[in-house]
């Protein structure tokens, strides 16, 4: 009897054990059809881009209000936006100024069929011309301007230098041509200056280091330019290779218009292998796996005000770095969900406008968009 019993003790925990391990492969392994998540790529329209083309086409060449960012060295430095930037004096400001011309670049190498394609090939030639271009350099030169606009508008300058170079026309040509100059004269800036950066600068506006080498990156990589693309590699992984947990929860700040955190990953998935890029994000941002990971858009308060409303900028750009990120990674379809929501919540409040948001906006909605569709 003694032996029956202790037969059926060790069927009993034999059966439970099994049980038990069955349970735990089910949550290891959940069904493929629990975490298929449903995503529709986003398709940039005529009608979209049509849209789209009018912000920067009104403000390119529209001088005031500006925001010159100067250093006042003496007297004769007072001049007005358009005769110190021929080229960029629109658009509030001059990095603005850049990635509008970026903008209707981008659109009008999608749709050449645009409704206003005209009028803006006119605005592009007039404003990047030979003459144009050589006076953006004497200001580049002058005693007070050797950090002007680094390294954001750097970084959008090298961005239109990168469309011109990838349309094959002979209207990107000529352009290319004329802006070369100072698309030379922004690289070797960028490597003279990284080399003394200490630390990399990680806040969500515009002095952002992860995004101030994600488009000289591309630059490079598409025209080839070795050595930029070594001093950024470089420099990405002597900033951000040992980088961990990065805190999601503190963002975003009032005023930001970029993730840092989700900056930081993007310049990481250009210049990591898949493999690399994998290990290092998942001790980078190890929640964001979970499919369950969500944030919050960016809401603004006031969209007359033009700090507030850059948080409809970092709903933009968090979905076109979530979008670089998925490209680098499997089963991260949740987060290309997220950015596609981010840009629908946002891309309604550019009809009509405030100046504060509209000079500027619509290049980070198109870059959103573009990204989507590129998926």
């Amino acid at each position: 009897m003694r032996k029956v019993v202790i037969i059926l003790i060790g069927i009993a925990i034999l059966a439970c054990k099994n049980q038990e391990n069955n349970s735990e492969g089910n949550n290891s392994e959940p069904p493929k059809e629990q975490i298929q998540i449903a995503y529709e790529p986003i398709v940039l329209t005529l009608e979209q881009a049509n849209n789209l083309a009018k912000l920067p086409l009104k403000c390119i060449q529209q001088e005031y209000p500006n925001k010159l960012g100067q250093t006042i060295g003496g007297g004769d430095d007072l001049q007005s936006p358009k005769t110190l930037h021929p080229t960029f004096y629109g658009c509030f400001d001059w990095h603005s100024a850049v990635h509008g011309h970026w903008s209707l670049v981008s659109l009008l190498k999608q749709f050449p069929n645009l409704d206003k394609a005209e009028e803006i090939k006119t605005k592009l030639r007039t404003n990047i011309s030979p003459e144009n271009i050589q006076k953006e350099i004497e200001y580049f030169h002058g005693k007070h301007n050797k950090s002007y606009e680094r390294t954001y508008g750097w970084a959008w300058l090298l961005k239109l230098a990168e469309e011109l170079n990838t349309w094959d026309n002979s209207f990107a040509r000529e352009l290319e041509t004329n802006l070369q100059p100072l698309t030379d004269l922004i690289v070797t800036k960028y490597i003279e200056f990284l080399p003394k950066l200490n630390y990399p600068i990680r806040v969500g506006e515009h002095t952002n280091t992860a995004f101030g080498l994600a488009f000289p990156w591309d630059y490079a990589n598409t025209l080839n330019h070795s050595e930029l693309k070594s001093m950024i590699e470089k420099r990405a992984k002597d900033f951000y290779m040992r980088d961990q947990g990065c805190p999601l929860t503190w963002e975003p700040s009032g005023f930001d218009f970029l993730s840092p955190c989700l900056e930081e990953a993007e310049i990481m998935s250009r210049i990591l292998s898949k493999e690399e890029f994998t290990v290092w994000f998942d001790s980078f941002l190890p929640q964001v796996k979970d499919q369950g990971f969500s944030f919050e858009v960016g809401k603004v308060s006031d969209r007359s005000d033009g700090k507030l409303v850059h948080l409809d900028g970092v709903n933009f750009s968090r979905a076109w770095a979530l979008f670089a990120i998925t490209n680098k990674l499997e089963g991260y379809d949740h987060l290309k969900v997220m950015a596609k929501n981010h840009i629908e919540y946002s891309l309604p409040n550019l009809v009509g406008d405030a100046y504060e948001g509209g000079h500027w906006l619509g290049s980070f909605a198109i870059y959103a968009l573009n990204s989507g569709t590129n998926d």
